[in-house]
């Protein structure tokens, strides 16, 4: 079971880490067709509207707050957590379970925390922590939704 999860958490940080951003050529160029692609997140990312809701596609900034907010008592919880793998792989259940309710940059949240609790789930029993590349997705997420998040009234904490 935890081979399997342990399986699932590097798919899905490999899912994080693939997606690529294209560019529209600019305007005038000899080649309309030509794009610019580049596989590292933009240096200001702003989170993505919660599934489900209505109106534009920026978040109202309660659900960017909301979304927040449940990162930050995620992220303490794991941190607090027992050192066993029971204790992260609940972890990693609750952080599945709220990456739903979100898209973009606020799933990433979630998505990474997922991640890193599933890959130190599978080796907290020898004394191992998560892999670093979870490590650095969690990071990267924290800090691609900093901006809005601190724009609402809430620190991101790691």
């Amino acid at each position: 079971m935890k081979h399997i999860l342990a399986a699932a958490a590097v798919v899905c940080l490999a899912g994080l880490t693939a997606c690529s951003v294209t560019a529209p050529a600019p305007e005038g160029s000899a080649s309309p067709t030509t794009a610019v692609t580049s596989s590292s997140a933009p240096s200001q990312a702003t989170p993505s509207r919660a599934t489900g809701s209505t109106g534009a596609a920026t978040p109202q900034a309660a659900q960017v707050k909301e979304g927040c907010e449940q990162f930050n008592s995620l992220f303490a919880e794991y941190r607090a957590s027992e050192p066993t793998s029971n204790a992260y792989e609940d972890i990693y259940t609750k952080a599945a379970k709220a990456r739903t309710a979100y898209t973009g940059n606020l799933r990433a949240l979630f998505s990474s925390l997922a991640a890193m609790a599933i890959s130190h789930s599978s080796v907290v029993e020898k004394g191992g922590e998560p892999d670093q590349a979870t490590k650095d997705a969690v990071r990267d997420a924290v800090f691609a939704n900093a901006g809005a998040c601190t724009a609402q009234g809430v620190t991101l904490t790691l």
